[in-house]
């Protein structure tokens, strides 16, 4: 009787038990906690993972670099708070994406890195497998947390370590190393939705201590010339009515970075962006929110800043070993952005007195003389077009669509943009942040347009395009609503060098001569325009961005119009000795 009921069909499938593996838990896991994008580049050996996790409802970007893929993982990480996923083939392919994990983790966006790679037997033994490589070994150094995954039955705790690691404290990179065996390893599907964890409260609120508090607000009551930097960290927290009604609150005249520009807008009357030297020089206490003193601002000493010993500093940051990382900071202040400030705001109280007039006053002068001297120069139209010229008209644009977001990169093509094109929303504009790397442009506008579906402006140099230009196929294959504008000067900083040595070889900074960016846009399916006047730019821009179609506008710039290195020539070093 119970042979009998062993070949019964029933039977048989009662016994039976439902299996998964590493392919399904690792999508199991990214969807439990709400991570439902991936870019990234397919390949040996998670080709299938990205075709499983398509299926499952995910949403998987395919690039044509991985670079760029995780720097658009990285941007998605800034514009959400969540980490973006990045998902790399193993060795070369790692290498690529950790390029970009390196540059978030310094950015302090929060991204992880998904990395197939060799066998841990054949790796340790260096014994030359397909891709072979220490991928572990090699992350660690370069970002905030690195983990590997040898068995199924533990990838939901790897990703949910992950998950805290890169958006807990200051936020940044993290690498997980997934061996190709790992992800067909098979194991009970009950037991291994029991496996899976949704993290709870991954950063949480870190609230600065009373005493620090008071401490700073006591400086800055003492100020005469008081100053606040903004950095992007402020914008990252998505704190911004805090923000606005500390600034506005303490009437002290604010500089945003970069990045931060739109937090509170620029043509806000406390706005001092376009008094940048004489605040930094002549300010007696700066308060720095979510900003750092690195070399974007010549670390808080030397000339910029007026004489050695002048100015003192309250920082607020989430992380306390940022404090006297370049100068003293004579009241530090840790925790996170929100708490810090609504602490500030509750114990500033309703009687707090705006800063002095007679600084605000001059601020004011030298700000609106310096908006004026440019105005006079962005309405200009020139032929061929300057830097200000174009720019002056794309300024005009971004302020009709104040929603639009704005990606930014290049030598003068960076550095005049982020002077003249005001914004007025946070998180807009997005650039080449903290380490001022060429390439994170096309990365950046895929990421801008799928994570937040609004129309993206990417404003590139045309040597900083040159890094990422193939990924306008990814741009045209998702018929992602992006308008590039390639700023056309037939080089790096200008196409005017010359060979010294008469050889027919250019000069190394000297591009092919009006190259035709707009005609790679067309090859693949999407809309070029050739615009050689401040008139056909507008146009064309406006017609993009009306239309949603991607759209590549080549932009020829006199090629005379750039400086060396655009504002920061001072880091090139240049050779005195003249050979004989």
């Amino acid at each position: 009787m119970s042979a009998e009921l062993k070949e019964r069909p029933e039977a048989k499938a009662s016994t039976e038990e439902e299996l998964t593996d590493g392919f399904h838990l690792l999508i199991d896991a990214l969807k439990m906690n709400d991570l439902n994008t991936i870019y990234g580049v397919p390949g040996i050996p998670i080709t299938d993972f990205g075709r499983l996790a398509q299926a499952a409802g995910m949403r998987v970007l395919s690039f044509r670099h991985e670079q760029h893929a995780g720097n658009a993982a990285a941007i998605a990480g800034y514009l959400t708070k969540k980490p973006g996923i990045c998902l790399t083939v193993s060795a070369p392919g790692f290498l690529n994406g950790l390029t970009a994990l390196a540059n978030a983790t310094t950015n302090c966006f929060p991204m992880i890195l998904l990395s197939g790679s060799s066998e841990r037997e054949i790796v340790d033994l260096q014994q030359g497998d397909y891709e072979e490589m220490d991928q572990l070994a090699i992350a660690k150094p370069l970002c905030k947390a690195a983990f590997r995954v040898l068995h199924a039955e533990d990838i939901g705790i790897a990703v949910a370590r992950a998950i805290r690691a890169a958006v807990s404290g200051r936020p940044g990179g993290v690498y997980l190393d997934l061996p190709a065996k790992l992800f067909g390893q098979t194991m009970s599907a009950a037991a291994g939705k029991a496996s899976l964890l949704k993290v709870v409260d991954p950063a949480p609120q870190q609230l600065p201590s009373g005493e620090s508090v008071q401490r700073a607000l006591d400086l800055l009551k003492s100020a005469k010339k008081p100053l606040i930097i903004i950095g992007k960290g402020a914008a990252y927290a998505q704190c911004d009515d805090v923000v606005k009604t500390f600034v506005e609150k303490s009437g002290v005249p604010f500089l945003p970075m970069s990045m931060a520009k739109g937090l509170l807008p620029d043509n806000h009357p406390q706005s001092a962006s376009a008094a940048r030297s004489l605040v930094l020089k002549e300010s007696d206490v700066v308060v720095m929110l979510g900003a750092r003193l690195n070399w974007l601002l010549s670390h808080g000493k030397g000339k910029a800043w007026g004489e050695p010993g002048s100015k003192k500093f309250i920082q607020v940051d989430i992380d306390p070993r940022e404090m006297d990382s370049n100068v003293e900071i004579a009241a530090p202040v840790v925790g996170d952005l929100e708490s810090c400030l609504g602490v500030m705001l509750e114990s500033m109280g309703g009687n707090w007195q705006p800063s002095n007039s007679d600084w605000t006053k001059a601020v004011n002068q030298k700000r609106d003389a310096n908006i004026a001297k440019m105005d006079q120069r962005l309405g200009s139209d020139t032929s061929p077009m300057d830097f200000h010229s174009a720019l002056g008209a794309l300024r005009e644009i971004v302020t009709a669509r104040p929603d639009a977001i704005l990606v930014n990169e290049g030598a003068n093509t960076l550095d005049f943009a982020r002077s003249i094109i005001n914004m007025s929303k946070p998180r807009k504009r997005l650039d080449v942040g903290t380490w001022g790397i060429m390439g994170i442009g096309m990365g950046a506008a895929v990421a801008a347009a799928v994570e937040t579906g609004q129309q993206v402006l990417a404003v590139e140099g045309d040597s900083a395009f040159g890094f990422s230009g193939m990924e306008i196929e990814t741009i045209c294959r998702y018929n992602l609503p992006v308008c590039i504008v390639v700023f056309n000067n037939n080089g790096i900083y200008r196409g005017t060098d010359v060979n010294p040595t008469g050889d027919k070889d250019v000069a190394p900074t000297v591009f092919v001569k009006d190259s035709r960016y707009e005609k790679m846009m067309e090859a693949f399916g999407g809309v070029g325009v050739y615009a050689t006047s401040r008139d056909e730019l507008a146009k064309a821009v406006n017609k993009a961005m009306d239309s949603g179609v991607p759209t590549l506008v080549n932009a020829i710039i006199d090629e005379n119009a750039g400086t060396e290195s655009g504002r920061i020539g001072n880091l090139n070093p240049q050779s005195v000795v003249k050979k004989k």
